[in-house]
């Protein structure tokens, strides 16, 4: 497929290296930056443009963008041939609706860093169609860069994006907070990678419930209390307050 990007974020720039190694056409890259624009471009051998009036005529028009920027964009884009779609987990497929006839949505589910290299072989990726015939374009599509492709409504990809949230970016902020109570004991935080490795490694063969472990899962409110007195911030004291009650809660019932 001939396919132009709008964005050139760590989505667009992983996802378009993914298509293009795996035959398609990478026409042009968009971006209100030229520095981002260019660069990206640089890099997939293709065309930029910092005008959305400049954009060229292709099968696919994928708008990685962040989710407020993705309606402002669209009433701004004046082709009205090819699959408009977006890489968003919670913003609606129907904001293409009242200016598209073929529109879609094109999520895959994964956390993305430009420096990370991503094996796509095993990115889930959640595609959803305005009729039949879209969706099944996009699902082959999907089909060429994962293994793991899947259909999914709207209502079912944000539910699905706030478990990513809860998975992914709630958990990496849990690690920043463990990663300062290390550094303020001079303590590097690399020495918790194995355990890190070894929780995310059981919840393939363990359901969450099973893998769960710590004093608030065994009711330890000795440790959980004289933890609590130690901890000096604020902020991560009420959090993990809080999530201890939670888990003991769960735990009890």
């Amino acid at each position: 497929m001939k396919i132009i990007f709008l964005g050139a974020g760590n989505v667009a720039t992983h996802l378009a290296w993914a298509l293009k190694e795996n035959g398609h056409e990478i026409v042009q890259i968009y971006s209100r930056t030229q520095l981002s624009a260019e660069t990206l471009a640089q890099q997939l051998d293709t065309d930029f443009c910092i005008s959305l009036d400049k954009l060229k005529q292709a099968d696919l028009y994928i708008y990685a963008l962040s989710d407020n920027a993705i309606e402002s964009v669209v009433n701004q884009v004046n082709i009205y041939s090819g699959i408009h779609i977006h890489t968003a987990g919670s913003v609606n497929m129907n904001i293409f609706e009242r200016k598209f006839e073929k529109f879609g949505v094109f999520y895959p589910l994964q956390t993305f860093s430009k420096d990370k290299e991503i094996d796509f072989s095993q990115v889930p990726i959640f595609v959803e169609g305005c009729n039949k015939a879209v969706s099944q374009t996009l699902y082959n599509l999907a089909k060429t860069l994962t293994n793991r492709p899947f259909e999914a409504s709207s209502a079912q990809r944000i539910q699905l994006h706030i478990a990513a949230v809860f998975a992914c970016n709630f958990s990496n902020y849990l690690y920043r907070i463990a990663a300062d109570l290390l550094l303020k004991n001079n303590l590097p935080f690399d020495i918790l990678q194995p355990l890190i490795m070894e929780t995310a490694s059981k919840i393939q063969t363990l359901s969450p419930d099973e893998a769960q472990t710590g004093p608030a899962h065994r009711q330890d409110m000795k440790t959980l209390q004289k933890q609590l007195e130690i901890i000096e911030n604020e902020d991560y004291k009420k959090i993990y307050s809080e999530m201890s009650e939670q888990i003991s809660s769960r735990n009890r019932k």
